[in-house]
C-alpha cells in the first residue's frame, strides 16, 4: 500500500488549523490591509528550495511583490485573488481550491484572500543568494528582498 502524498492529504481534509503559523500584519505606511500568516513546511538553503503555506484573513493582502524564481502554487482553501497591473491593463484572477500553476518567476502582483480568506501552498526556487521575492512600493521600487534565510529567521521563537 502506498503512502498518501502531502498534497493529496491537503485536498482531502488536511487540518491547517493544527499548523504553527507566523503572523504578518502591515504597518500604517501601506494603504491596503495586510494580514496573513506563513508556515514553513520545508526549506533547504543549499538547494535554494522552500515550501510553505500562506493563509490570508478575509479580504486581506500580503505585500505587493515580485517573485524572483520559479514557483508552484496550489490553492487549498478559500479564494486566492491575484491582481496583475501593467501599463496597459489590470487583470484580476480568482483562484479556487484545487487550482494549480507553475510560474517561471519575475511576476509582479498584489495578492489577497477572498471573502473567507485563503490557504495556499507555495513551492519556490530561490535565485542567487537564496533570494525569493522583492517587496515593492506602488512605484515598483524594492523595499526589501525576502530570502530563504529571512523566512527561517522569522519562524524562530522570539527570546
Amino acid at each position: 500500500m502506498s503512502a498518501v502524498s502531502p498534497i493529496h492529504s491537503a485536498l482531502s481534509g488536511y487540518n491547517t488549523k493544527a499548523i504553527s503559523w507566523q503572523r504578518v500584519i502591515g504597518s500604517p505606511k501601506f494603504d491596503y490591509p495586510i494580514d496573513y500568516w506563513v508556515a514553513i513546511l520545508g526549506a533547504n538553503t543549499d538547494t535554494g528550495r522552500i515550501d510553505f503555506l500562506s493563509k490570508w484573513e478575509p479580504n486581506a493582502y500580503c505585500h505587493y511583490h515580485r517573485h524572483l524564481g520559479p514557483m508552484s502554487v496550489l490553492v487549498l482553501e478559500g479564494e486566492q485573488h491575484i491582481i496583475e497591473t501593467s501599463a496597459t491593463e489590470t487583470v484580476h484572477k480568482v483562484r479556487k481550491p484545487g487550482f494549480f500553476t507553475r510560474s517561471p518567476g519575475n511576476d509582479v502582483h498584489m495578492e489577497h484572500g477572498g471573502p473567507t480568506g485563503a490557504v495556499v501552498l507555495f513551492s519556490c526556487q530561490a535565485v542567487e543568494d537564496g533570494k525569493l521575492f522583492e517587496v515593492l512600493d506602488k512605484q515598483g521600487n524594492v523595499l526589501v528582498t525576502a530570502t530563504i534565510q529571512s523566512f527561517l529567521d522569522a519562524q524562530k521563537p522570539k527570546s
